[in-house]
């Protein structure tokens, strides 16, 4: 069984900085992108970042110059380095990664989801 942990998320004021951490466990054989979505109370989720297996990162322009996307992949982890934090950053950071375990295909996995909230 494939899971996602996340760690990393809290409470901050704005123009500090977090840094969201989420590593895959499980039986895996191959992870290519990785990535992170977050949702704000009454809104819909939406792509903050995202990075393919050899490092090429996309960003939503709304945190373009903020925040940083990375992976380690010996440790199966992706991480999110978000500076500058402004109070609309505040939601559920959810990390995301399309793994292929047991079997020859790859299945998207979803991690639990971390609080981040940002202070005015």
């Amino acid at each position: 069984q494939v899971q996602l942990v996340e760690s990393g998320g809290g409470l901050v004021q704005a123009g500090g900085s977090l840094r969201l951490s989420c590593a895959a466990s499980g039986i895996i054989f191959s992870i290519n992108t990785m990535g992170w979505y977050r949702q704000a109370p009454g809104k819909q989720r939406e792509s903050v970042a995202a990075i393919a297996e050899g490092g090429s990162a996309v960003y939503a322009d709304s945190v373009k110059g903020r925040f940083t996307i990375s992976r380690d992949n010996a440790k199966n982890t992706v991480y999110l380095q978000m500076n500058s934090l402004k109070p609309e950053d505040t939601a559920v950071y959810y990390c995301h990664a399309n793994i292929r375990g047991v079997g020859s295909y790859f299945n998207v996995y979803w991690g639990q989801g971390t609080q981040v909230t940002v202070s005015s």
